[in-house]
Order: C-alpha cells, then structure tokens, then sequence
C-alpha cells in the first residue's frame, strides 16, 4: 500500500501479523516549545492550558509500600476475624442451623456481621438467638468488635 510519495519521520512502521507496531529510530529529539508558544497555539485553537485533574500525576510510591496497604486493607495472609467466625460456626449455631446458614461478611468496621440462611425457619430461629449468637462470636479471639447480626433470605 505505498502510494509513491515518501516522508521523513523519526519513526520506523514494523509491520506484524497482528498490527502495525511504531519503534522510535535513534535520531534527533524533537523540538520542544516554550511555555509560551505552547500557550499561544492552546489560545489560537480554543484548547485549555491547564492540564485536567485526572492526568495530573500524584507522587510515585514503592511498590513495596503499595503492595503491604492492599494486604492490610484486604487481610490478605493475615487471620481475618471472618476466618475465625466461619471456622467455629458449627459450635456458635449448631449443626442444623450451620447447614442452613453462612457468616457472610463482616461490614461497618467489623461492627455488622452479615449472615445468609437458606430457610425461613432458620432465619426466624437465628433472628430469636441472635444476642446469645453475638456473645459466642464476641468470646472468638479478635472478633470483639461484633455489635449486632443482620440475617439475609440467601
């Protein structure tokens, strides 16, 4: 597809199976203009000076930092009290209302235990002990925080 008329350009067109791909040659940088040309040309064609607030760059952190705030944030390889809750939910309900029920989540800071139960008579029956349920979960190590238990149809 060359139509006979060639440019100079500092790139180099690789053509692929898949795409076409653009190498930047060795050669000269391109020209970089004033602050005040650039304001002149962004004047002359109606375009806004500033930069918008969401490609202004933020401050670069290590990797390492980031990586440690998501494991925290998450509890990734760390005792979550979820794991401590679902791991002695046969003890805190009782077999026949575990079979029918799981301790979802905890949400409001760990405040709020969400609970799932499969059967309405399960429900009705956790909804009745729910006080006595939370006590149980409160003497778990590092769930002391439980205040309440909202059931769900689930």
């Amino acid at each position: 597809m060359f139509n006979g008329v060639r440019k100079r350009t500092p790139y180099r067109v690789v053509i692929c199976h898949t795409s076409l791909l653009a190498q930047r040659m060795p050669g000269p940088e391109p020209h970089v203009f004033s602050k005040i040309a650039e304001s002149l040309v962004a004047d002359l064609r109606g375009v806004s000076e500033e930069v918008p607030r969401k490609q202004r760059l933020r401050a670069t952190k290590p990797l390492a930092t980031v990586v440690e705030e998501l494991a925290q944030k998450y509890q990734i390889g760390r005792a979550a009290p979820e794991d401590a809750i679902r791991d002695n939910w046969v003890a805190i309900v009782g077999p026949a209302n575990a079979s029918y029920s799981h301790p979802a989540r905890l949400e409001k800071d760990g405040k709020v235990l969400i609970v799932l139960a499969a059967h309405a008579v399960v429900r009705n029956e956790l909804f009745h002990h729910r006080d006595q349920i939370a006590e149980r979960i409160r003497a778990l190590p590092g769930c002391g925080g439980v205040g309440r238990i909202h059931l769900l149809a689930g």
